[in-house]
């Protein structure tokens, strides 16, 4: 039945779209001054930035990582099907539901995505790079 693939689905698509309002509701309007302010009413030379570190990978726990693969390894044969460009997409409704779920950052940390997975299921990540086209799942993870 092609309809019931679709009904299973139907739970993660509603995930991702919490997802996407929850990580947009984040964000900021960008305006360091406050509401009200006439902004800064002196000059100043302009500073350079020291260069910023990458931060340290999270720590994802062996039941998260696990879980990921669990995800992941269902859809491989959808990935195939379906072809990189969608597969991608796919890829994205799991890992940031996932990510949510686990309390971990992964548009901030995209590699995380790889270190969980290879650690766990490194066959589930080798077909699912080979299925998606890519040489890493980190350059899969876009911000929805």
């Amino acid at each position: 039945m092609p309809h019931s693939r679709w009904i299973s689905r139907s739970p993660m698509l509603v995930a991702a779209a919490f997802a996407v309002a929850a990580l947009s509701a984040c964000g900021t309007s960008g305006d360091p001054n406050p509401a009200g302010s006439s902004g800064p009413t002196t000059s100043s030379a302009p500073t350079t930035q020291a260069p910023t570190t990458q931060r340290p990978e999270p720590q994802v726990s062996a039941a998260a990582a696990q879980k990921l693969c669990d995800a992941i390894r269902p859809e491989l044969s959808n990935f195939r099907v379906q072809g990189p460009t969608l597969g991608r997409v796919g890829l994205n409704l799991i890992v940031h539901p996932w990510g949510l779920q686990n309390g971990i950052d992964v548009l901030n940390n995209k590699t995380v995505v790889d270190t969980a997975t290879s650690k766990s299921c490194p066959d589930v990540r080798q077909q699912a790079i080979e299925a998606l086209e890519v040489p890493d799942l980190a350059t899969v993870v876009v911000g929805l």
